[in-house]
Parts: structure tokens; sequence; C-alpha cells
């Protein structure tokens, strides 16, 4: 069924809508499976037969954080899931004139729920290729909102060798979810085979 999702999200032919659609379908899965990994508490409760079940609830509150401006089409998964779920902005922007595409320090900005290092963190974006936006994110989140590194999950819809191996050796206590791996990036940067710019595709800019 991903590779169903990706054959259509990656098609340059296929239309906003249908792009919107099937990223959709395919971000809900990956926010599914990033919920599976969370710690959980035990919990009793009482079934309408009068007998107990033995279940299971979050040990924390979630709070998702969007890399702006494509980390905000996973908002909307995690609305689906999660109901009442805080969310946190992070915007990066970086050097396109740079050979590494590095991020930009002048153009920082973060936005995040004061409790945010009291939650479990899911840090969202769907791109990552040389792993800048994401490293930075990250320690922004650590540095400037507290937050311990091992309460932070990376939830991804298509990465790069490159990017994966960079942002894991950082960051070797941060989960990460992505639903494929491409096979590198080319000379400007790019992943390839990828699936072009999924910001400009999913918002209608490009």
């Amino acid at each position: 069924q991903v590779t169903v999702l990706h054959t259509q999200i990656r098609d340059k032919d296929t239309t906003r809508e249908d792009f919107v659609f099937y990223s959709d379908r395919l971000m809900r899965l990956i926010m599914e499976e990033g919920l599976a990994h969370l710690p959980t508490e035990d919990i009793d409760v009482m079934t309408p037969t009068g007998v107990a079940y033995k279940g299971a609830a979050p040990c924390k509150g979630i709070c998702g954080v969007s890399i702006m401006r494509a980390g905000e089409s996973m908002e909307q998964a995690l609305r689906e899931t999660c109901r009442g779920a805080r969310i946190g902005k992070i915007l990066i922007q970086r050097n396109e004139d740079s050979s590494e595409k590095a991020p930009d320090a002048r153009y920082n900005y973060a936005k995040c729920p004061k409790d945010i290092a009291e939650r479990q963190v899911l840090l969202m974006d769907p791109m990552l290729a040389t792993g800048g936006s994401a490293i930075k994110a990250m320690e922004m989140l650590i540095n400037q909102f507290g937050c311990k590194e091992e309460n932070i999950m990376f939830l991804n819809v298509v990465a790069s060798p490159e990017g994966i191996e960079t942002f894991c050796a950082r960051f070797p206590n941060t989960r990460v979810i992505t639903s494929a791996i491409d096979e590198c990036m080319n000379e400007h940067k790019y992943i390839v085979p990828g699936l072009g710019d999924f910001g400009d595709r999913y918002f209608g800019t490009n």
C-alpha cells in the first residue's frame, strides 16, 4: 500500500488534488506508526459487560512541531489521530545559494507551547535531504525549549541516505519514522528519484 501511494505522489503528471489526497493518506499511515512507538502506561477501564479491560494510555501529552512550510501538511494527520494535540511551528530558512543549502541563521522562528518540554514531541517534515533543517529544528527544541532528545520523534515521508546518516549521527537517541529512503542526493542536493518540491506540489505554489 505504501508503494502504491508513493507511485501516485512521485508521478510528475499527478494533479495537485490527487497529490494532496494520496499524500494525506500516506502521512496518516506515518503518523499512526509514530504513535505506535510512543511510551504508554497501564490503565484499567470498565467495559459495558461489567468486566475490566487492562489497557494502555500515553504516558505524556503529545505536541506536534511542524517545520514550515512543508511540515504543516502533516498537521492534519496529527489532528485526526490525536484529539487536542498541541502544535508548534519552527521556521528555518535555507540559504539556497550555498552548496549545502544550509540553514540561514538570520531567518529562524519558533513558537511552541510553554510546556513542550514535558510532552512527547513529534517533529514533522516530509522531506529530509541534507538534514540541515531537521538538525537545526532539533537544536532549537533542545536548547531553546528544554526538550530531551529521547522525547522527540522525527516523522518524515521521503529521506536521503545521507540525510538519515547525518541526522542519526547527531541525534542517536531520536527515533526517525519515514516511509521511504531514496537512492541519493544529486549535485544540487535534491533527493532522487524523489518527488519534487513537496511544499509547492501540496500547497499549489509550483
